[in-house]
């Protein structure tokens, strides 16, 4: 964390004297902290959360300052990232629409989260973020301050200044000597973090356009994956993730391990045309190896510790709570109410699954379980002293009763 000290600026004429600004050091964000300082004539604070974004955080702090920040936070929020918001998720199987891990909707609480306690250690009066006004994640930052910080004022420029594009921002940052990265060749737009990698816009929104497979960065491609499958064995603790091939890891290297094994066997890519939170649908490519197979895992671990009506219950609320995530909706009583649920469901998912990694597919070989519901002498197809075959038969005709009786009195109309 880097806290560099100057005298504030006088206010404006709104009364706004300090602003901090949600800053990753990408287009958007650098474009805004010279903007707001421009705009708002306020003392401009720049608030870095570190959620695994990598090489991207270098020269920030410096970045910051020659853009326009007085002061530079550089905040690391990892280990918080996967105990409070991805071990949630595992635990329920939360994917959005089948596809989506959800890796940006999580990050953006608690990069709201930790920018909420600069905002007060500050005394700021207002707090700025990047997103477009077509995207999900302006719903999901002002959502979380709203519930975290609900008097502090909220300032999204795209939905206030004149840059319509992102080739607007391009030329916005050349006239002030602004340095970027993206170019007008090459816009399209990546968020990363421990969870995944996300692509979106440039020529990916023409969805008859394939995309470039230099474009990746956690995954190679199936034709450059090893011509022989990688065998390894996750173990689980009541539903979280402790180890790798019986090794320990912490939980930010246990992601990182297993985003580099599945990455080198092509584990973990998804191309969707998803429905946005703000009404439209739009294309993202993602990388999601460690993702990927945690989710593949632990959903098989399941099969074998949890019962029937209480697996079933729980597929149903998977659904309700990835749009709970995706909706900015992290900070409701409904999603700590489903998190108690889900707890309780997770007591018993303890033991480990074998994968076979093979060219992009995931495949179970083994599965142990320390309280597994399983039992081979009941499940065997041989003789058994458990199971008596007469029993179905008054099972069946209990079961099928309704659907007889309907048959029988409509068959008389």
């Amino acid at each position: 964390m880097a806290i560099n000290k100057v005298s504030s600026k006088p206010a404006c004429s709104d009364g706004v004297k300090k602003v901090v600004v949600a800053y990753s050091g990408g287009l958007d964000t650098s474009v805004i902290l010279s903007w707001v300082k421009e705009n708002y004539e306020c003392e401009v604070v720049a608030c870095c959360v570190d959620v695994g974004q990598g090489k991207e955080l270098e020269g920030l702090d410096e970045k910051a300052k020659k853009t326009g920040a007085s002061k530079s936070y550089i905040i690391d929020a990892k280990k918080e990232f996967v105990t409070n918001y991805i071990y949630p998720t595992i635990k329920v199987n939360a994917l959005y629409e089948n596809k989506y891990y959800l890796g940006t909707s999580l990050a953006r609480p608690i990069i709201a989260e930790k920018i909420a306690d600069i905002v007060k250690k500050e005394k700021a009066d207002a707090v700025c973020h990047g997103a477009t006004g077509k995207g999900n994640d302006q719903v999901r930052f002002e959502l979380a301050f709203k519930s975290l910080i609900p008097d502090v004022k909220i300032i999204a420029p795209w939905r206030e200044w004149d840059i319509k594009s992102r080739e607007d921002a391009i030329d916005y940052a050349k006239k002030r000597n602004i340095p970027v990265l993206v170019t007008k060749t090459k816009p399209y737009s990546s968020d990363a973090n421990l969870w995944h990698i996300s692509y979106e816009g440039g020529v990916l929104e023409d969805l008859e356009n394939e995309y470039d497979e230099s474009m990746f960065k956690m995954t190679v491609s199936p034709e450059k994956a090893p011509d022989k499958p990688t065998y390894l064995t996750i173990a689980f603790e009541q539903g979280i993730p402790v180890s790798i091939d019986g090794n320990k890891f912490a939980p930010v290297e246990l992601i990182t391990k297993l985003n580099e094994v599945a990455g080198a066997n092509s584990i973990g890519r998804a191309d969707i045309v998803e429905n946005r939170l703000v009404g439209m649908k739009s294309r993202g490519v993602y990388e999601s190896p460690a993702a990927t197979v945690l989710y593949a895992a632990h959903e098989e671990l399941e099969s074998i510790s949890i019962d029937r009506d209480t697996l079933h219950f729980k597929q149903l609320l998977a659904h309700k709570y990835a749009e709970i995530a995706y909706y900015g909706l992290w900070f409701s009583p409904l999603r700590e109410a489903l998190d108690a649920f889900i707890n309780e469901t997770q007591k018993y998912v303890t033991g480990s699954i074998k994968l076979k990694l093979y060219k992009g597919n995931i495949i179970v070989v083994a599965r142990q379980a320390k309280y597994s519901l399983y039992s081979e002498k009941l499940a065997t197809f041989e003789k058994d002293e458990i199971y008596n075959h007469k029993d179905a038969e008054g099972f069946i005709n209990l079961w099928g009763l309704p659907t007889k009786i309907k048959a029988m009195l409509r068959k008389s109309e």
